[in-house]
């Protein structure tokens, strides 16, 4: 599928045709479910998760040979406010840091035989200060997610898409506060560790974005207003990965709040996609009960990167060699009673 996305109404009407799971295949995943050597429902959640993957791939017996993580870097106008810990200029060192194959998400890549390919998304060119008016004009929010659309290998069969971007848990914050309701106080956590004033400071920066954009139009909207290229271009990836019946396992708060934006726009949309792990963010763990998404690993990270999704690769490795691996009753000559 061929797109060039100029406006977000070609967004929202590609939504619209997004392929389905595969029935037939979903049906017979659960039917060798039922017949391998194992008390019915032995492996929890990992039968499930097979069992999903089987249909996105459509097959009963699927594999997992080639996961793709693609890590999008963006700057924000609003990092001026002094929301980080850290200077604007983290997000380019970060981007040679992955680059150069030192940074954690690289040994995570390494470790579950992942391809990892990252993306700075104009880091010169920081989105404006959304407390002033939009984060990205349409054009500008419309190129990030053609970015991400275009970053997806056709040929991987699972995708994990991460982030960097200094001032980005601002972003989240106030994407979560608009679509999903409550206060900024609500929303807004600790980030890369701010404390005290600046996370006052920070509070404040999103209650203010949020007073100016929020309630008005849908998801994509929203992350136009408040959002970042990365986390644009994230979306993009997850949509394209659809197109193509790429499961996707999500990361942290940020892409989280990037998919919101999705499920906030077209319900269903996120059906092929699992979170990852729960991170240390305060919000995320709300932010995923209002996707009905439960995460596979809690583990206290809160580093971004794709680094919890990443290793819930290893998970879903696990699931699948288990359900496409293990023996029939029939075939071990086992008793199913």
């Amino acid at each position: 599928m061929s797109i060039s996305f100029t406006t977000l109404a070609q967004v929202r009407e590609m939504m619209k045709i997004l392929p389905m799971t595969d029935a037939d295949a979903v049906a017979g995943a659960q039917a060798r479910n039922g017949q391998l050597t194992k008390p019915p429902g032995a492996l929890g959640r990992l039968e499930d998760l097979a069992i999903w993957y089987a249909g996105w791939r459509g097959t009963d017996r699927p594999s997992l040979n080639a996961p793709q993580i693609i890590v999008f870097a963006g700057n924000h106008g609003v990092a001026a406010k002094g929301v980080s810990a850290f200077p604007p200029e983290v997000t380019e060192q970060m981007v040679l840091n992955f680059q150069h194959g030192g940074a954690a998400i690289n040994q995570l890549a390494k470790t579950f035989g992942a391809k990892m390919d990252v993306h700075a998304l104009s880091l010169d060119t920081p989105t404006a200060d959304f407390t002033q008016g939009p984060a990205m004009t349409e054009a500008e929010v419309c190129a990030a997610i053609q970015s991400g659309w275009d970053a997806v290998d056709a040929n991987t069969d699972l995708l994990v898409t991460g982030e960097m971007g200094i001032g980005n848990t601002t972003s989240a914050a106030a994407i979560g506060t608009a679509l999903l309701g409550g206060n900024a106080a609500d929303w807004t956590g600790r980030g890369t560790g701010v404390e005290g004033a600046v996370l006052q400071a920070k509070t404040d920066v999103v209650a203010a974005g949020v007073a100016l954009h929020g309630g008005k139009g849908d998801g994509l909207d929203v992350l136009a207003a408040l959002g970042g290229r990365e986390l644009a271009a994230m979306a993009g990836a997850i949509l394209r990965a659809r197109s193509l019946r790429i499961p996707v396992i999500l990361d942290g708060f940020i892409c989280t709040a990037a998919a919101t934006c999705l499920h906030v726009t077209q319900d269903g949309v996120l059906d092929h996609t699992v979170a990852g792990h729960q991170s240390d963010e305060r919000a995320h763990a709300r932010m995923l009960e209002a996707l009905g998404k439960a995460p596979l690993l809690q583990l206290g990270l809160r580093l971004g990167e794709a680094s919890g999704g990443a290793l819930a690769i290893g998970v879903l490795q696990g699931a699948i060699a288990c359900h496409s691996g293990m023996a029939t009753f029939a075939e071990a000559g086992v008793s199913d009673g």
